[in-house]
């Protein structure tokens, strides 16, 4: 319903309708759509996801970025989930929950790669994992442009050269 008719049309009795219950069944458990949307996304943050390991932070990078961009796009539900949050303050806080359970799952990315020596001792972990799949949402979500198909592969692969070299050492360690 979010995907189809925008976070404006949503409400908890357009839930309760779509869904073929009274609406005090809705109600009891979710007193505004915020709420709703929050366990929503609190929910898609209790997955067994991992991330991959292709035995090279450019190539899990690049896998990443893959990811991202096919859950972004064949999963609209993802990118309206997004837009939502920034309509309620309990979604948004949510979304922030999601963002760093994925980053903690996504440091080990980095962790392998300074046990392979491919990047320095002290390299953020957050900081790689940001400036690699920030174009993938800018493009998509921002620009809501997918024309450009190398731009994932090659942010993941320039953010992986530029880890090398030591540009991500310091700050924020996850």
């Amino acid at each position: 319903m979010l995907v189809q008719e925008g976070y404006d049309a949503l409400s908890v009795d357009a839930v309760a309708e779509r869904a073929g219950v009274h609406r005090t069944t809705v109600y009891r458990r979710w007193r505004d759509v915020g709420g709703l949307l929050a366990d929503v996304l609190d929910a898609a943050g209790s997955d067994a996801w991992r991330p991959p390991d292709t035995g090279t932070l450019e190539g899990d990078l690049v896998a990443l970025n893959a990811e991202l961009e096919a859950g972004l796009t064949d999963q609209p539900v993802t990118a309206a989930l997004i837009a939502a949050s920034f309509r309620s303050p309990e979604a948004a806080a949510a979304l922030q929950r999601f963002w760093d359970d994925r980053y903690t799952r996504c440091a080990v990315v980095v962790e392998r790669a300074v046990a392979r020596g491919e990047v320095p001792e002290g390299t953020c972990a957050r900081r790689v994992l940001v400036a690699a799949t920030a174009p993938v949402y800018q493009q998509i979500l921002l620009m809501r442009d997918r024309s450009d198909p190398l731009l994932s592969e090659q942010a993941a692969r320039g953010v992986a050269l530029a880890a090398a070299h030591g540009v991500f050492v310091g700050g924020q360690q996850e």
